[in-house]
């Protein structure tokens, strides 16, 4: 039985429960630049061109999400290269000053925090090259967070012409869900979960503060923490994260990780292409084949 998952396995749409779904389109149509794929009714899939980053759909009578639960601490998307998010920051600065909460140089990457109008985090980030990244022994990455100018990151990346008026969306060149940042109860609990069953690998720990994993070497497809959430139980219903979805190359890598599971004494509901399980805080995992 494999017991880790394919080099090219990747983080998919990330879905939201939101109570006011047209000021969410807004922001992050209007502010960071996605395209709205599909509207229909109390849902919206926005991405890139056809490919898809997130899906919201309208819930108002759930509660507001905690920041003490488990759940999301932000979704992360993937720029190209450092013009194209440049130009998103500027854009989401013009609609949304208020939302930016913060930025990080984490010497694989250069991330910008922002807050969407739910509470929700987002980060807008663009990688190094990895050939750049510094490995460790143990086979992950060396990771920080050092201070990162916003000012000085746009005046260096962003041609003259590329700001958009306010009000008007920017174009920008392709991204995607880079990864997927959780809140959990406990880190020791969330590796059992999420690498000894589901087959990611350990990229990255702070003590047993906050832990990172990815598959095929990458920096990490989900990072975990519990800055504001240690001992949070199961998840209630509420706003916020309503699922993660992750791309596998086949559908030989579903009947391995359904195995893992059933091996785990996990119940995962598989459609025939789709498999859906839960993690220890009832957050729901969807894995699907990308062929």
């Amino acid at each position: 039985m494999t017991d880790r998952l394919a080099q090219d396995t990747a983080m998919g749409t990330v879905d939201l429960l939101v109570r006011d779904l047209d000021a969410m389109i807004a922001y992050y149509a209007t502010g960071i630049g996605l395209d709205v794929i599909e509207h229909a009714g109390p849902t919206a899939v926005l991405g890139r061109g056809s490919t898809p980053i997130m899906r919201m759909r309208a819930e108002r009578d759930l509660p507001t999400f905690s920041r003490r639960d488990a759940g999301l601490f932000h979704t992360a998307i993937l720029f190209a290269d450092q013009a194209s998010l440049a130009q998103a920051l500027v854009s989401v600065a013009g609609y949304a000053p208020t939302s930016f909460t913060g930025s990080a140089d984490h010497l694989v990457s250069e991330a910008f925090y922002f807050d969407d109008p739910e509470g929700n985090g987002v980060e807008l980030y663009v990688d190094r090259p990895r050939e750049q990244w510094t490995r460790t022994a143990g086979g992950g990455v060396q990771m920080d967070s050092l201070p990162l100018d916003p000012n000085a990151f746009v005046r260096e990346h962003v041609a003259p012409a590329t700001p958009a008026p306010v009000g008007e969306q920017a174009l920008i060149p392709d991204a995607v869900i880079g990864h997927v940042h959780l809140q959990v109860g406990d880190i020791p609990t969330a590796r059992a979960f999420y690498v000894d069953t589901l087959g990611f690998e350990v990229m990255a720990t702070f003590g047993r503060q906050a832990l990172f994993i990815a598959a095929g070497g990458y920096h990490h497809h989900i990072g975990m923490n519990t800055w504001n959430s240690a001992g949070a139980g199961p998840r209630a219903a509420s706003l916020g994260l309503g699922q993660v979805s992750i791309d596998v190359p086949t559908i030989d890598e579903i009947v391995a990780l359904q195995d893992r599971l059933r091996h785990a004494g996990i119940q995962g509901r598989h459609d025939g292409r789709t498999l859906r399980f839960e993690d220890p805080w009832n957050t729901l995992i969807e894995v699907s084949p990308a062929a």
